[in-house]
Formats: C-alpha cells, sequence, structure tokens
C-alpha cells in the first residue's frame, strides 16, 4: 500500500469514529432529558398529592366536632317543632325568638364551614347514598320509592356523609301516577374552604372513623 494512502485511511476512521461518538452522545442526551422530565411529573404528582392530602386533613379535622354538634342542631330543631304557644306572652314570644335564631346562627356556621345540611323534599327520590330509609309508608300519594317524610336530617361535610337522613319512604303499592318526582341532589362535592386551590373528594360513603 503506497505511503501517500495512510493519511486519508486514518482521517476516514477519526471522521467515521467521530460520527459515531456523536451518534452515541445524542442518544444518551435523549435518554437523559426523558429521564430528567419523568423525575419532574413524579416530583410535581408527589407535591400535589401531598398539597391535597394537607388540605383534606385541614378540612376533615372538624369532621368529629361537626358530628358533635349535630345533637345540638338536632335538640334546637325539636325545639322549635315543640314550641308553646305563645299568646300575647311576650316572654315566650322572645325566647321562642331567640331558639329560631341561635338554630339559624348555627345552620349558618355549619354551611360556612363546608357542613350541609341534607332534608329531602317530600317525593323526592330516595338516593342510598345520602339517606337511610327507616319505614316504608304504605298507600302514600308519593310515588313507590320517593321520600315520605324526614325523621331527622342528614349533613355532609365537604360531599363526604357525616350522617345520612333518616326518611320514610313510600311503599311499592304508593300511586305511580299524578305524582312530580323530585330529582334526587347530585352527590358532588362541595368546595373546600380549607384549601389553597379547590378540591375534590370522592365522598359517598359514610366515614366513621373520625
Amino acid at each position: 500500500m503506497p505511503e501517500d494512502d495512510k493519511p486519508d485511511e486514518a482521517d476516514a476512521f477519526l471522521a467515521q469514529a467521530s460520527e459515531a461518538e456523536i451518534i452515541a452522545l445524542q442518544a444518551e442526551t435523549a435518554a437523559l432529558k426523558e429521564q430528567l422530565l419523568r423525575y419532574a411529573a413524579e416530583a410535581e404528582n408527589t407535591k400535589r398529592r401531598a398539597e391535597r392530602e394537607a388540605n383534606d386533613a385541614r378540612a376533615y379535622a372538624i369532621q368529629k366536632f361537626a358530628r358533635d354538634l349535630l345533637e345540638v342542631a338536632d335538640n334546637l330543631s325539636r325545639a322549635l317543632a315543640h314550641e308553646p304557644a305563645a299568646g300575647d306572652d311576650a316572654a315566650v314570644k322572645n325566647f321562642v325568638l331567640g331558639v329560631e335564631m341561635t338554630e339559624k346562627a348555627l345552620l349558618g356556621a355549619f354551611e360556612r364551614n363546608g357542613l350541609k345540611r341534607l332534608a329531602p323534599l317530600r317525593g323526592e327520590k330516595f338516593d342510598p347514598h345520602q339517606h337511610q330509609a327507616m319505614a316504608e309508608v304504605p298507600g302514600s300519594d308519593v310515588a313507590a320509592g320517593g321520600v315520605v317524610d324526614v325523621m331527622q336530617p342528614g349533613y355532609e361535610l365537604l360531599g363526604r356523609l357525616v350522617r345520612p337522613a333518616m326518611v320514610t319512604v313510600a311503599a311499592k303499592d304508593s300511586a305511580q301516577s299524578g305524582t312530580t318526582e323530585a330529582m334526587a341532589k347530585p352527590n358532588g362535592a362541595g368546595a373546600n374552604p380549607y384549601a389553597a386551590e379547590d378540591e375534590t373528594d370522592p365522598g359517598g360513603s359514610v366515614d366513621r372513623r373520625a
């Protein structure tokens, strides 16, 4: 082989080697970029999950306290349901008015903190996710399966059921026509006043752990 051909072969070998290195470096760079993006996505998901769990912890921390206050709301409601005939007695009138204002203030505090009262209207469709049937009423003018009366209102905290509404429902032999059934309210999550951003909670079951 002539001596003059050796430099050309060397240059070709170096060029080929350099091209292979460039391709390998590009492939490695692409792999590292993909790995970096995956790690960044995982870190963002972890951050969002931690924020959501912290928001839920702050929101549902009042669940046990709220459940304890439900008995107070029930007693106020029972007191108003059996209020004495005031007549012209100003003291009795003022007493009843005070009880009404106390109940209104308590329910307002519930609403502001995401505790929603569940009291289905007569004829509203029975919702097993929010209502508990205590008895069937035969021969009712309400269509079968509809709510006839509310024995005790229920409550949900930010979409999570705290206590189901105890209701009586129309039996199967009740009227099937001539009654307009109210559509059941959607069991959606309420706005979380404790979260930095609006969060949703699937809810749908009674949480008895708190």
